[in-house]
C-alpha cells in the first residue's frame, strides 16, 4: 500500500494527515501557534511557527505509526491564502507574515485601483483591488517599511514558504498565486504589465506551476527535520480553498462547497472563466488544471463563534470540560432551543472587516435588535444564523451569474454542528451533503501530491476514486420562508451602517 501526506497550513494550526491511496486517513497530527494583532485590523503570524509545526507533525505521524518512510510516495501542501512572506538574500525572514485577514491596506488597495484602473485590473486579475490580497500588502511594505522591502529577494505565500523549506525550490502555484492579485488569471502567469506598473520585480516571485505539478523533492536537511525520506516528491500544492474543494470533490460544475472554518467560503468550480464585474465575489484559478473557481468569503465565520465562546461562555467551557466534550456541543444545543430568527436578534459577522459581498475593511460586528428578553442562547443562535446569511449573499451572487447550485457540500468545523448544517440547507434553499472523509484541505493537498508522483492520473480521476458523500439532506421549504424574512432585514443593515463604520474607525486612529 502506498501513502500520501497532506499538510494544511491553517490560521490557528497546521494539520498533517497521512492517507492511504484510497483516500482513507491513516494518521494525523496538529500543532497550534499564535496570531498577533499589534493594531486594530492588523493580523500577523511568524512563518517559523508554520515550519516548526510541519516538522513536528511529520515527525509525530512517522514516529506514532512506525511507517516505512519510503511508502510515502508524495506530499502536497495546502495553505492559508494571500499572506506575505519575504526573505532576504540569505533566505532569512524579514519579519512576520502579514496574513489573509489583515485589513491595514485600505489606502494601498485604493492606490492599486487608481494606478491600474478598476476595469483593467479586473480584466487582468479577475477581481477589483482587495485589501486582503497580497499585492496590497506588498505596496504597504513598500510605502511604510521601505527598509525591509529593499532587502527582499523572495516574496512567497505561506504554503510556498513551507515548500521552499522542504525542497529548496522557489515556486508558486496558480490557485494560490491568483489570490496575490499579481497574476493574469486567464493566462495563468504573473502579469508583467501589472508588476511593471507597481514596480515589483518579477524575479522576486516564484516559478508558476499548476497545483498538481511536481515542484520539488524533499532535501536532505528537510528530511532530517521532518523524518520524511529524502527525495520524496512534493507537489506545488494550492490555496486552502482550492485544496479544500478538491478534498470535497468540487471538481466539476453543479456542486458547490460551503466551508465554515475561521473564515467562511462558498466555492464553485467553473470550466470557463466567470467574472463578477461588480467585484462582490472572487474569481481565481482552480487546482484542477485549466479550470477556475468562483468564491465568496466571510472573513469571520467560525471566528465569530469562537470569539463569543472565549469571551462569554466560561460556564459552558467548564461544563464541557467536566463532561469531556467540546464546548461547541453545549452551545449548539442551547441554540437549538431558540426558534428561527433568534427572537428578533440579528448578527452581522464583520469582526475582521468583510470581503463578500462588501469589500470593506472598516465594517465591524453588530448585534441588531437586542431586548431584555434575549439571553446567551439567543446570541449564539443569532451568530450561527448571521454567518449563514453572510454566506447566502455569495450563493445568491453565484445564481445571478448563472452558476448551478444543485448541491452544496458542507465542510469545516461548521459541518460538525447538526444545527449549522441544517441552517445552511434551509437558508441556501439547496440540498446539502457531507463527504465521508472530513479532512478537506489536507485530503485535497494529498490528492495533488498523489497526482504529482503518479499515484493518480489526474485530479478529477482521483476525486472519482476516493471521494464519496453521506448525510444528504433536503432543505425545509417552510423554514426557508421563515429564514428569508430575517435575511431581508439582515441585507438592509450594511448599507445603513456603511458610512458610520468608517467614521467609527477614524475615531480609533
Amino acid at each position: 500500500m502506498n501513502y500520501l501526506l497532506g499538510i494544511d497550513i491553517g490560521t490557528s494550526a497546521t494539520k498533517s494527515v497521512l492517507f492511504s491511496e484510497d483516500g482513507k486517513a491513516y494518521a494525523s497530527a496538529s500543532y497550534e501557534y499564535p496570531l498577533y494583532q499589534p493594531n486594530p485590523g492588523w493580523a500577523e503570524q511568524d512563518p517559523d511557527d508554520w515550519w516548526d509545526a510541519v516538522c513536528f507533525t511529520c515527525r509525530k505521524i512517522i514516529a506514532d505509526t512506525g511507517i516505512d518512510r519510503g511508502l510515502i510516495k508524495g506530499v502536497g501542501i495546502s495553505g492559508q491564502m494571500h499572506g506575505l512572506v519575504m526573505l532576504d538574500e540569505k533566505d532569512r525572514l524579514l519579519g512576520r507574515s502579514i496574513i489573509w485577514c489583515d485589513q491595514r491596506t485600505e489606502k494601498q488597495a485604493e492606490y492599486l485601483e487608481d494606478k491600474i484602473g478598476r476595469d483593467r485590473l479586473i480584466s487582468i486579475t479577475a477581481n477589483p483591488a482587495i485589501t486582503g490580497f497580497t499585492a496590497a500588502k506588498i505596496l504597504w511594505v513598500m510605502q511604510n517599511r521601505p527598509d525591509l522591502y529593499k532587502k527582499a529577494k523572495k516574496i512567497l505565500l505561506p504554503k510556498d514558504y513551507i515548500l521552499y523549506m522542504l525542497t529548496g525550490e522557489f515556486s508558486a502555484d496558480v490557485s494560490d498565486g491568483s489570490g496575490m492579485q499579481l497574476m493574469d488569471v486567464k493566462k495563468r502567469v504573473f502579469s508583467k504589465e501589472l508588476c511593471d506598473a507597481l514596480e515589483i520585480d518579477t524575479s522576486l516571485l516564484g516559478y508558476m506551476h499548476e497545483s498538481a505539478d511536481a515542484a520539488g523533492k524533499v532535501t536532505k536537511k528537510a528530511a532530517s527535520l521532518t523524518s520524511l525520506k529524502e527525495g520524496t516528491i512534493v507537489a506545488a500544492g494550492g490555496g486552502d480553498q482550492a485544496c479544500g474543494a478538491v478534498g470535497n470533490g468540487i471538481v466539476k460544475e453543479g456542486i458547490v462547497s460551503s466551508t465554515i472554518g475561521t473564515s467562511g467560503v462558498v466555492f464553485a468550480h467553473t470550466d470557463k472563466l466567470h467574472i463578477d464585474k461588480l467585484g462582490r465575489i472572487h474569481t481565481l484559478c482552480h487546482a484542477v488544471p485549466g479550470c477556475y473557481h468562483v468564491m465568496g468569503v466571510t472573513q469571520a465565520a467560525g471566528l465569530s463563534l469562537k470569539w463569543f465562546r472565549d469571551n462569554f461562555c466560561k460556564e459552558e467551557i467548564d461544563a464541557a470540560a467536566k463532561k469531556g466534550i467540546d464546548p461547541y456541543v453545549i452551545m449548539d444545543k442551547m441554540a437549538e432551543e431558540i426558534a428561527i430568527g433568534a427572537g428578533g436578534l440579528i448578527f452581522l459577522p464583520y469582526l475582521m472587516g468583510e470581503r463578500s459581498p462588501h469589500l470593506d475593511p472598516f465594517c465591524s460586528g453588530v448585534f441588531f435588535g437586542i431586548t431584555p428578553t434575549h439571553g446567551k442562547a439567543h446570541f449564539i443562535r443569532a451568530i450561527l444564523e448571521g454567518v449563514v446569511y453572510s454566506l447566502k449573499d455569495s450563493v445568491c451572487i453565484l445564481r445571478e451569474m448563472g452558476i448551478d447550485v444543485s448541491q452544496v457540500r458542507v465542510s469545516g468545523g461548521g459541518a460538525k454542528s447538526p444545527l449549522w448544517k441544517t441552517m445552511q440547507a434551509d437558508i441556501f434553499e439547496s440540498d446539502i451533503a457531507t463527504v465521508v472523509n472530513s479532512e478537506g484541505s489536507a485530503l485535497g493537498a494529498a490528492i495533488l501530491g498523489g497526482v504529482a508522483c503518479g499515484v493518480y492520473p489526474s485530479v478529477t480521476k482521483a476525486c472519482e476514486l476516493v471521494i464519496t458523500t453521506k448525510n444528504r439532506q433536503k432543505f425545509n421549504k417552510t423554514d426557508a420562508i421563515e429564514y428569508n424574512k430575517y435575511y431581508e432585514i439582515y441585507k438592509s443593515l450594511y448599507p445603513v451602517l456603511k458610512d458610520e463604520y468608517r467614521n467609527l474607525r477614524m475615531l480609533l486612529q
